[in-house]
């Protein structure tokens, strides 16, 4: 291992090399004699899911504690916005019409990271869900501007390789979307929601949710494209029927373009005093 150790014990990596060239007899091959930390079989029973939750938040914490990353911006958004050079081939007339979101997510991220550049890039770093689509553009925008930037990818029963734009130092592998969810919001800054899916709806209710019940830090919530956010749901209809307060209604601005965006952060209440603090820590 590369860190240092303090202990004076023995580390487990000496033993899982040391019980590889133990004698080949039907007791070391038995799976009862494999060292439990290093017995995938082991680690993948029903049982050890509490283990697996704990392994999936503690590696991308570890790592990003390691890199230095003290805060981030949040880039949530559909797989399916395609790049405005591709809307053509779209398969509806609503996503080759939310092609221009792509380039506004690329320009926010690019901003946002020449911004966070100038004070050592280790604060406000891009954070998108590794995709396609608008997370691509989010992870791009950071490259052109000469930063990296986070991606938690996801295993799905399809697709979903990381983007070549993600930082691959910075780029995570997760199972549980729960645990993924925490990790977008332990740092977050900012979060930029842009036109989407149920995964899109999924990530920005549960932000809303964290901040309306007190279990997070009030943040930017920036909802790119008013007009498709409004013909899919009625926030308005919500606070007149009495299940949200009018109150809630101001947890989140409407915004069309990166500058407006930013302009949007920085009058913010709040804007320069946020700190890192973890939902339900």
């Amino acid at each position: 291992m590369s860190d240092e150790r303090q202990s004076g014990f023995r580390d487990a990596e000496q033993d899982i090399r040391t019980a590889s060239d133990i004698p080949d007899t039907p007791q070391t091959r038995a799976p009862a004699y494999r060292l439990a930390f290093a017995d995938e079989d082991f680690l993948l029973r029903d049982e050890l899911r509490p283990v697996r939750l704990q392994l999936e938040l503690l590696k991308p914490e570890m790592m990003m504690a390691e890199k230095g990353i003290e805060s981030t911006i949040v880039l949530f958004g559909g797989a399916r916005i395609p790049r405005p050079a591709d809307a053509a081939n779209a398969r509806t007339d609503t996503l080759r019409g939310l092609a221009a979101f792509y380039d506004e997510a690329r320009s926010f991220a690019r901003l946002m990271t020449e911004r966070s550049l100038k004070t050592g890039g280790t604060r406000d770093v891009i954070v998108t869900g590794g995709g396609p689509g608008v997370m691509e553009a989010g992870n791009r925008g950071a490259l052109d501007a000469g930063g990296h930037s986070i991606g938690l990818n996801i295993v799905l029963p399809f697709e979903q390789a990381p983007n070549e734009y993600v930082t691959p130092g910075l780029c995570f592998n997760f199972h549980y979307f729960a645990i993924r969810k925490m990790h977008f919001l332990m740092r977050a800054n900012v979060v930029a929601v842009f036109p989407g899916g149920f995964g899109t709806l999924d990530e920005f209710f549960e932000t809303l949710t964290l901040i309306q019940t007190g279990r997070m830090r009030k943040v930017p919530i920036l909802l790119f494209g008013r007009a498709f956010w409004e013909s899919i749901l009625n926030f308005d209809a919500l606070a007149e029927a009495g299940t949200i307060s009018e109150a809630d209604l101001d947890l989140f601005r409407f915004v069309e373009t990166a500058e407006e965006a930013i302009a949007a952060i920085d009058s913010w209440e709040g804007a320069g005093e946020r700190r890192q603090d973890i939902p339900g820590r």
